[in-house]
């Protein structure tokens, strides 16, 4: 893939909390009805997350009225609010697809005891562009000349050398005392 892609997908990465198949998450969607926003919120069990990047998924299940009900997010969409976790899930498997066939009591998933500290996560995007460019343009190389001087250093070295040089001979190193020596010598005034 293009480094260009990767920019621009790497742009639209968003702050997540770490979640797993198992985990059971409550998921702020915003909805658009005609002209009016909401946010939905869809709580269940994560059954499967996949893919990678921008384009990475997960599927959440629910018991609605009896009936099973699936969705599946972008992880990364500008579309979910927050997502929260609601509990840590003990389970042994990627993808958990025996719980369609399940109902009631047997299609619950064990909770883990302690995982550990939460950790707080932010909305937000993952990598800021503006950032990003401030950090590439710091990053760029200085322009180095065939003997490894930075070009800042030898233009600075030169402008010593020529007030070196002009502090030897007497001439003053801007350029009007110059002209107003000359045109006392065109006037004919001595000097």
């Amino acid at each position: 893939m293009s480094s260009v892609i990767q920019r621009l997908e790497r742009a639209q990465l968003r702050r997540v909390p770490s979640f797993q198949a198992g985990d059971r998450l409550r998921v702020h969607f915003q909805v658009i009805e005609g002209t009016r926003k909401r946010t939905q919120v869809f709580e269940g069990v994560v059954i499967k997350r996949q893919g990678h990047g921008a384009r990475e998924t997960f599927t959440v299940r629910k018991q609605s009225f009896g009936v099973g009900v699936e969705r599946t997010f972008p992880v990364h969409s500008p579309k979910i609010e927050k997502i929260d976790i609601a509990a840590r899930g003990d389970v042994r498997r990627a993808k958990l697809y025996y719980l369609r066939d399940r109902v009631g009591k047997r299609a619950r998933v064990r909770e883990r005891r302690y995982t550990g500290p939460e950790e707080r996560v932010e909305a937000g995007l993952l990598y800021d562009p503006a950032a990003q460019l401030e950090a590439e343009a710091a990053a760029e190389p200085e322009a180095v000349d065939a003997d490894g001087v930075v070009a800042e250093a030898a233009v600075a070295e030169a402008v010593e050398a020529q007030a070196q040089a002009a502090d030897t001979e007497g001439v003053p190193t801007d350029g009007t005392a110059a002209e107003s020596e000359a045109d006392k010598a065109a006037s004919g005034e001595p000097t």
